[in-house]
């Protein structure tokens, strides 16, 4: 069975589409930065890297340095799959990192959203 073509997606690519639908509903990329670090345990420093090298989605969730524990606190629906079902873990950290996203442009506080 072939993989789902967003695993060799650059998150290089996407990223920018993360934040221009947050600044859309009057976030900030700071912001986008925060809930993806708290997600995978990056730093800022190595989140830039990241990006810089154009790592696909795959390499992205597999080389973060601690997935939080918290993220299966993450539910809902997004593309019309309930997160919490999906059994594919690499799908199912891209689908929580797409939710958390989201939730920001939906305007919920970043205390919710990062599960506090």
């Amino acid at each position: 069975m072939s993989k789902h073509k967003i695993y060799t997606m650059s998150f290089s690519k996407v990223y920018p589409h993360y934040i221009s639908k947050a600044e859309k509903k009057g976030r900030t990329k700071a912001e986008v930065d925060e809930i993806i670090r708290w997600l995978t345990g990056y730093n800022q420093e190595e989140l830039e890297l990241q990006l810089v090298k154009e790592t696909d989605f795959e390499t992205f969730f597999a080389e973060s340095p601690q997935l939080n524990p918290s993220r299966n606190l993450i539910k809902g629906v997004i593309c019309g799959v309930r997160v919490e079902n999906i059994e594919e873990s690499t799908m199912q950290e891209i689908r929580y990192l797409d939710k958390l996203i989201d939730e920001l442009a939906k305007g919920k506080s970043m205390e919710k959203i990062l599960r506090k």
